[in-house]
């Protein structure tokens, strides 16, 4: 049976600021995030299928990149949890604003690493996520392919 890649699109939007970025990047400032989600897996088969023909059904799809990255980071403003940003953050959530405190650098390209980990830990068996595609704006964007982090 053939393999068949689909991809699901997501825009969020979420501010950041990196700590230590010598750039005026190191401000808080925000993107309107676009997230491309391809997976890849056999089409489903056989007699009384209700998902006949699909690799998986959009709307799952759909309810997975929802609950794990745009539900979470939608906005969001993402520090990282060694920033010395961490008093603006408690006074932002004291004033009822959503703040992540993240691991790492709130960069694409960690943003993107988080998101493949939280996506593949939720896809049913025998659908792979093949690549994400992060662009924060509208010239750049940071990709990840399963096939170069086996």
């Amino acid at each position: 049976m053939e393999r068949i890649r689909i991809t699901k699109e997501f825009t969020f939007e979420t501010g950041h600021a990196l700590f230590g970025y010598d750039g005026k990047c190191r401000n808080v400032h925000g993107h309107s995030y676009q997230l491309a989600v391809t997976v890849i897996g056999t089409p489903i088969s056989g007699p009384g299928e209700v998902k006949l023909g699909m690799v998986l059904d959009f709307g799952d799809l759909k309810a997975i990149v929802k609950e794990e990255v745009v539900d979470r980071f939608d906005h969001a403003t993402v520090f990282n949890k060694n920033t010395p940003h961490v008093a603006l953050a408690e006074m932002l959530e004291k004033d009822g604003h959503k703040v992540i405190l993240a691991d790492y650098q709130p960069t694409s390209e960690n943003m993107v690493i988080d998101f493949a980990a939280r996506i593949r830990a939720r896809l049913p068996k025998g659908v792979n996520l093949h690549s994400l595609r992060l662009r924060e704006t509208a010239t750049a964007y940071a990709e990840w392919f399963a096939s170069d982090n086996p």
